[in-house]
């Protein structure tokens, strides 16, 4: 179950549950290749674009929550903002 999401120009952050029955890369995996379809299925020029290549990149990163699970679900929402005010920032240093 995704508990928190966030999509940005070059990746995504989210927040996910995985039942103790399935691996980490299996709901990677299938997170992957269903929002691959789902993609594909919605926008064709996609398809013809990434015809015979993987849309998402081979690897992933993975951490566990615990604790600190509220802080880490802030962090997947709000990070958009941030890379956006990080931009903004550079644009007036220069």
């Amino acid at each position: 179950m995704i508990l928190e999401g966030n999509v940005q120009v070059d990746h995504i952050h989210m927040v996910v549950a995985i039942p103790p029955k399935y691996s980490v890369s299996e709901a990677v995996g299938f997170l992957k290749g269903k929002s691959a379809i789902k993609l594909f299925d919605h926008h064709h020029e996609l398809k013809k674009r990434y015809w015979g290549r993987h849309f998402w990149a081979k690897g992933y990163f993975v951490s566990t929550v615990g604790l600190d699970e509220n802080q880490i679900r802030r962090y997947a929402r709000h990070q958009l903002h941030k890379d956006k005010q990080a931009e903004q920032v550079k644009l007036w240093k220069n």
